[in-house]
């Protein structure tokens, strides 16, 4: 075991070549080709644009290529001519000459192709080839460090995982699109966005106010949510969850990094049944609240919710196990609690800042990879609570916490706000913010910024649609198309069996809110 365990610190850092050398087989080439393409990039100077998003120096097998490749690189992005003449001095420059077979070889080079016709498939193959030997060499270094029993399997996972994911980015190149397909692409989307009887285009969050502003979450999206400590994040995305797998049939993942699952599930049971929280914990139920749990868990059984607890999640993790998700269940939404609990492993960020900045890049690439709408939560930093006002405890942009990547990666940053956690219980025009929340729609890049009043039940850790109140409509003088908000009041879906006939203010099941329950701690964890 030890003498494998040595092999593979000495195979560690080899080249390809030599790794395959030692096992005794031939790896992956094509040096004619790699000679063909030098020759051809000495002979036409626009040539190296077709190639240069494609090949790097270490793509070629032969390590005197590399520094050709290299010279002729160097050239092309200080605007140099490329030919003979000019490669031959920047060689001599980083000192490579003696490595490549001085000037002869390369003149010689030329004679190898008579034009730069067919570089761009000839630089595939030698991408292609490259491949293969980054693979073999992944491999092998993997099968000799797993038998190394010193090392953790969750590392050299994570490692492999690392490695290939790296090496597969590399691979995914996007060519430019002509606008005609594109434009085809955009009125199918229309008509069948208008041919659905809700309006929406997108996953519908299952509440009005917000629904009718956004148009439900769109794919490729990355939608922040922030808010401080105990102003309902989970709970918001929870309740989402709920509306868009239950009521809209919609998949639905959830990676939770802060609860674990039985936490999570113990939420939706106390928001779907309308139990204590307190109750469901302990289990001390009344015999009618236990028939009340029966009948009323089944609406939550399978439900497409598909939830993952993994403490220290890391991009690659989350990449993996959302491309699962998405060919085994076609998930719609993906929602992460929270942002900050994530990790950059193998991404080697300098900082802090540089992890976050790494993660938010991370997951708008994966929104736009699986075509799905991202959500995910994320703290403020203490600059609301030193501020004073009802509008100074409203969160703002410069608030989000840790980097300033996140605004700038997002199509949309939300912000949750209870304005009676802070005392503040009437706004500006004396209507009550008693068991009130304001969803503040801060940044929306491809449509209206305002603000959503929704109702939270905090004994419940629920958010719903208010229900009808002297409050102004949300029709009222909004503009989607000029950036105007007002407050979104709609009657709760989640309610409607229980409410009477148009204009009967009949509460729902369970009696009406009337402010925070007895015993209410702002402070709460919800």
């Amino acid at each position: 075991m030890a003498q494998k365990s040595n092999y593979g610190n000495n195979n560690k850092g080899k080249s390809p070549a030599q790794v395959d050398a030692e096992m005794g087989k031939m790896p992956p080439q094509a040096v004619e080709i790699e000679e063909a393409v030098l020759g051809a990039l000495l002979l036409e100077k626009d040539a190296f644009i077709a190639v240069s998003e494609l090949l790097k120096p270490e793509c070629f097998y032969r390590e005197s290529h590399q520094h050709i490749f290299q010279a002729i690189s160097n050239l092309f992005f200080h605007e140099q001519p490329v030919d003979i003449l000019t490669v031959t001095e920047e060689i001599k420059k980083i000192g490579k000459m003696d490595e490549v077979g001085g000037a002869f070889y390369v003149s010689q080079l030329t004679s190898r192709v008579a034009s730069a016709a067919h570089i761009e498939y000839h630089a595939r193959i030698i991408w292609q080839k490259y491949l293969q030997r980054e693979m073999i060499r992944i491999s092998s270094d993997l099968q000799t460090r797993s038998y190394d029993e010193s090392l953790d399997v969750n590392d050299l996972l994570d490692e492999a995982e690392n490695s290939f994911y790296l090496l597969s980015q590399g691979t995914m190149k996007k060519e430019v699109t002509q606008i005609d397909p594109v434009i085809t692409e955009s009125i199918e989307r229309i008509r069948e966005a208008g041919q659905r009887t809700d309006g929406l285009s997108g996953v519908p969050s299952g509440f009005t106010g917000l629904d009718r502003m956004t148009s439900g979450w769109q794919s490729s999206d990355l939608v922040i949510i922030a808010a401080r400590p105990a102003m309902g994040k989970t709970a918001f995305v929870l309740s989402m969850a709920r509306n868009m797998a239950v009521a809209h049939e919609q998949p639905v993942a959830l990676f939770s990094l802060e609860m674990s699952n039985v936490q999570l599930v113990n939420r939706l049971i106390v928001g779907e049944t309308e139990i204590p929280g307190e109750k469901i914990k302990n289990g001390n139920l009344a015999p009618y609240e236990w028939e009340q749990l029966d009948s009323k868990i089944h609406s939550l059984m399978g439900a497409p919710i598909f939830v993952d607890d993994t403490p220290g999640l890391s991009v690659f993790e989350l990449r993996a196990k959302c491309r699962r998700l998405k060919k085994q269940h076609d998930i719609q939404i993906i929602i992460i609690d929270y942002l900050q609990l994530m990790s950059a492993a193998g991404m080697n960020p300098g900082s802090r800042e540089q992890e976050v900045s790494m993660i938010s890049r991370s997951l708008k690439g994966l929104a736009k990879e699986l075509d799905v709408p991202i959500l995910a939560l994320s703290q403020l930093n203490r600059g609301v609570e030193s501020r004073s006002g009802l509008e100074g405890k409203r969160p703002q942009l410069a608030d989000l916490r840790e980097s300033g990547a996140i605004e700038q990666d997002a199509d949309m940053v939300c912000f949750i706000h209870r304005p009676e956690y802070y005392g503040l219980f009437e706004d500006a025009d004396g209507y009550s913010l008693e068991g009130m929340a304001e969803v503040i729609i801060a940044k929306h890049r491809n449509g209206a910024t305002g603000d959503v009043r929704l109702r939270f039940r905090k004994e419940l850790a629920r958010f719903e649609d208010p229900e009808l109140q002297s409050l102004p409509s949300a029709g009222e003088g909004f503009d989607p198309g000029n950036g105007e908000s007002a407050p979104m009041t709609f009657s709760s879906k989640m309610n409607e069996e229980d409410a009477g006939p148009a204009g009967n203010n009949k509460p729902p099941a369970g009696g009406g809110f009337d402010g925070p329950p007895s015993g209410f701690d702002k402070e709460a964890p919800f």
